[in-house]
């Protein structure tokens, strides 16, 4: 699937196939997220990727009874929590070099929409969860101090199809050298 078509059909899929997802297409999804650009090539992201059923139990629970998605993280063949460094990206001797503070979510979110991308491109569905009690699944996960749990999303094989949710026009959002010249 050509990267366009790819960013331009891919959905928030929260209902999956029982069907497993195996280690060289799990590979291959995690390799694309690999290969996203981070801070200063700091590469701060760290991925843990949950099959066992008890566990993906206890990270469903981390999200709200009403979150959407709390059964899809239940169910889906493969859990994926993307968990970054602290105090790494966006900072330079230990001292921040931004003003928009630690850089971890914007590198975590660019290697997880690598992740999405690739999956959708390999046939598989995904949803970009980021409503859960992040201190809790990073418990549930062993993650060590000095890290923390920033987005989940369940994989597999799609058992729905979702049509496109409407979009902004470029004209609502798009400004030409200054703000307001559209």
């Amino acid at each position: 699937m050509e990267v366009l078509e790819a960013i331009n059909t891919r959905r928030s899929i929260r209902k999956y196939k029982s069907d497993p997802v195996d280690g060289g297409t799990l590979e291959k999804v995690l390799e694309a997220a690999r290969q996203a650009p981070s801070w200063a090539n700091t590469q701060c992201w760290q991925f843990v990727a949950v099959r066992d059923a008890e566990t993906k139990g206890k990270l469903s629970d981390t999200l709200s009874e009403t979150n959407p998605a709390r059964d899809a993280v239940r169910n889906a063949p493969v859990v994926i929590v993307a968990c970054a460094e602290t105090g790494r990206a966006g900072y330079k001797s230990g001292e921040v070099t931004t003003d928009k503070g630690d850089w971890f979510m914007f590198d975590v979110a660019l290697a997880m929409h690598n992740l999405v991308l690739a999956a959708h491109a390999l046939g598989l569905g995904t949803v970009y969860v980021g409503l859960f009690d992040a201190k809790k699944a990073a418990g549930i996960l062993s993650v060590p101090e000095g890290y923390c749990a920033v987005a989940i999303t369940p994989l597999g094989y799609p058992d729905e199809t979702k049509e496109a949710r409407s979009r902004k026009e470029l004209a609502e959002f798009v400004h030409y050298d200054k703000w307001g010249a559209r």
